[in-house]
């Protein structure tokens, strides 16, 4: 068992590529916040340093649990996981577990003297979600739940929640914009669990790919991309938001090249892919950000 374990493997262990995820929702509704005059900075500050250790602290957990639970075999596709390969101890995970959970509640401390309960159950759940994807009784990761519960997490409660420690308030256009979002993110587990269809399936994780096998998997990433798209112009249509929100259809070339780009490949290539999907939701919630607040 390791003694000391380097950065560089704390690093490969929280997944980078995939922080945009956590980013990318924190922004929209920071500029939504902003554009109404009810920005606070030091709450948003908060809400990014949340999602981001919520994000980080997930990651630690599927690297634990699922070694655990042996579904991370030698022929797994992708990144190596650390537990699995015994650079970190189950021991060592956990504590790193406690140690990032403990700081995203002492932040979350600080919002909930601003918002009260509402805070305290919103970040209870998060963490309750970040861990029960592939921990506890009933991991709804194993059970073709994690797409609907990514969704919830990166969309609506990150969008809606980060706008309501703000406002005190969540408004329609919030909401709205948390579902782009969500969609964005929610690819990024399509791209993941579609590159891991053999290796889940022999481990009896029973993924939404497992099921319905890759075909399904790009008619859902092709779904997603198209609900991110129709939402801003939608907004625009019923008079909520400027014409300024299609701005992030200049991010749509991107995004069909990367569809095209998960239709062809297969196995360690997505790899790529599922970094160029994070960063394509990122991309799209600084063009949203920026159309949000011209006039």
């Amino acid at each position: 068992m390791n003694q000391s374990v380097p950065f560089s493997t704390w690093m490969q262990a929280a997944r980078p590529r995939t922080l945009p995820a956590a980013a990318a929702p924190v922004l929209v509704a920071t500029a939504l916040a902003w554009r109404d005059g009810v920005f606070h900075p030091w709450a948003a500050l908060a809400c990014l340093l949340i999602s981001l250790l919520l994000q980080i602290g997930a990651n630690f957990a599927n690297d634990l649990f699922d070694h655990e639970r042996g579904a991370d075999t030698p022929d797994r596709l992708g990144p190596p996981r650390v537990t699995a390969t015994g650079q970190v101890s189950p021991a060592q995970m956990r504590l790193a577990l406690g140690v990032v959970f403990g700081v995203a509640v002492l932040l979350g401390l600080y919002l909930i003297t601003l918002r009260g309960w509402p805070v305290l159950v919103l970040g209870g759940a998060l963490i309750v979600a970040a861990l029960a994807y592939t921990g506890g009784p009933f991991p709804y990761g194993y059970n073709a739940l994690g797409d609907l519960f990514v969704f919830l997490s990166f969309g609506v409660a990150a969008v809606c929640g980060t706008y309501y420690v703000q406002a005190g308030t969540v408004t329609p256009t919030a909401w709205w914009a948390s579902v782009p979002m969500g969609l964005l993110i929610v690819n990024i587990l399509v791209v993941n669990n579609t590159r891991d269809i053999p290796t889940d399936a022999r481990t009896k994780k029973r993924t939404l790919a497992v099921l319905l096998g890759a075909r399904a998997m790009r008619m859902e990433y092709l779904a997603c991309l198209l609900g991110a798209y129709i939402v801003p112009a939608g907004l625009w249509a019923l008079g909520v938001a400027s014409p300024a929100l299609l701005l992030t259809w200049l991010s749509l070339p991107r995004a069909l090249a990367l569809y095209r780009e998960f239709a062809q490949t297969e196995g360690r290539a997505l790899n790529q892919t599922l970094a160029r999907t994070a960063q394509l939701a990122l991309l799209y919630a600084g063009l949203f950000s920026v159309g949000s607040l011209l006039p």
